[in-house]
């Protein structure tokens, strides 16, 4: 393919600016961007066209006015005026056919990039551009048309270009997988905007107290709104581990809201002891990325003193969270108090150690969770269990089992829905009192 040939070929057509016409031949050569390639081509060609209206050869001069107008060149309007020959008034504010002369709005919309992002810490970040679809088609039938396999897509230049003018002002680095923001440009419109990836930290949290839910419970009367039954707070419970832990961080980087993420939960009623849950905070928006999670940390604490308490905060991705969700399965070791109806015996314990330790229990879904919970029935695997006397009627367990075990109705028997159940094994009613998870195995 003659090069020069093919690229007058474009602008005896369509205008094109130095961008448009560079960036159908952008593979070949380097280290230059597409206006130069452009540039370059055009002055080429307006060489040639000289050297030929020197020789009286009228094409010459036609070359000449189609350069000064489709190709927009001075180098061609000069030309012409040294060769006395009229310059085209016809086409000199025309715009080019594929961009429309946004490339003329690198700078501005550059600087309206920064202006956008002013506020937000990042690390990292990724230009996206949006295009009106009639001019990623124009384009497309533009190559088609003109058979060419050596261009570059309007979109990518476009993101390329801001993407290296936002490097060299802001000193950050580009991250294609997973940037801190996006900013997303429309240079038809001239329009910019900021997509704020979330912020992630991982920790684990213990819940000293009984009757403090893990997430916001809210009202079922109004359903967050607030009414009587509520004390038009929209909750039935006042605070939660999510609401504890999840304040001071969002406070600290001004985010505008925040999601908690647990591997699994504990009843209402049970604490969480031990080392505690592995959970992840995400938060939405965050303008603040640098912040101190020591700080955070000891905030928390001290405002939840005694209730509920985290460890390990720290930086943390997404990724993390799909493996808590996946983890919810993991091993986990209880301790409970029973109560039964009638006295239990040494032997009936000792008997309840060797029938559940290595037993698999077929558990369906318990009545307390069935209405958000699907009717099934589940298999889960108990380790090893202790029990020890405390009383003539109570009985101290601790149970290591496969995660999603229900032990409540391990115990109960849940109306023959868990078998085998404690209820049934020793032919007297039990139930719990008492529930405390000491320890979620599962590697953070």
């Amino acid at each position: 393919m003659d090069i020069p040939e093919k690229a007058f070929e474009l602008l005896s057509k369509y205008p094109l600016c130095d961008h448009c016409l560079g960036r159908q031949f952008a593979s070949l050569g380097y280290s230059m961007e597409n206006n130069v390639r452009g540039s370059a081509l055009k002055i080429s060609l307006t060489l040639q066209a000289n050297d030929l209206a020197k020789e009286k050869n009228l094409d010459g001069v036609k070359q000449l006015k189609i350069l000064a107008t489709n190709g927009f060149s001075k180098e061609a309007q000069e030309t012409l005026k040294h060769l006395k020959k009229r310059v085209p008034k016809q086409g000199l504010d025309a715009k080019c056919f594929l961009c429309e002369g946004k490339f003329e709005l690198l700078s501005s919309l550059t600087e309206k990039s920064l202006d956008a992002i002013d506020g937000y810490e990042f690390t990292t970040y990724l230009v996206g551009i949006e295009l009106p679809v009639k001019v990623e088609e124009r384009e497309d039938e533009f190559k088609a048309t003109f058979n060419l396999g050596y261009s570059e897509s309007i979109k990518h230049e476009f993101g390329r270009l801001f993407g290296k003018a936002l490097a060299i002002r802001t000193g950050k680095e580009v991250d294609y997988l997973k940037p801190d923001l996006v900013v997303v440009i429309n240079p038809f419109l001239e329009k910019v905007r900021v997509q704020v990836n979330p912020l992630f930290v991982a920790g684990r949290y213990r819940k000293l107290v009984r009757d403090l839910p893990q997430s916001k419970w809210f009202c079922s009367s109004c359903r967050g709104r607030g009414c009587e039954k509520c004390g038009g707070t929209g909750k039935l419970y006042p605070e939660s581990v999510e609401e504890l832990s999840s304040k001071p961080l969002l406070e600290a980087t001004e985010g505008e809201k925040t999601a908690f993420h647990a591997s699994g939960r504990e009843d209402i009623d049970a604490r969480m002891l031990g080392a505690g849950r592995p959970f992840v905070i995400e938060v939405s928006k965050p303008k603040k990325r640098f912040v101190d999670l020591k700080e955070i940390e000891a905030k928390v604490n001290a405002d939840a003193a005694g209730k509920v308490e985290v460890s390990r905060l720290r930086f943390t991705t997404k990724d993390v969270v799909r493996r808590l969700k996946k983890g919810e399965g993991a091993q986990k070791e209880y301790r409970l108090l029973a109560e039964f109806e009638n006295e239990v015996s040494d032997e009936g314990l000792r008997m309840l150690e060797e029938t559940l330790s290595g037993a698999s229990i077929k558990q369906q879904t318990p009545l307390r969770v069935l209405h958000r919970r699907a009717d099934l029935i589940r298999e889960r695997y108990i380790y090893k269990v202790k029990v020890k006397k405390v009383s003539l009627k109570r009985a101290l367990m601790e149970i290591r089992c496969q995660g999603g075990l229900y032990v409540k109705e391990l115990v109960s028997g849940d109306e023959g829905r868990t078998i085998p159940n404690v209820s049934d094994l020793l032919g007297n009613r039990a139930k719990t009192l008492k529930l405390d998870v000491l320890k979620v195995i599962m590697d953070d």
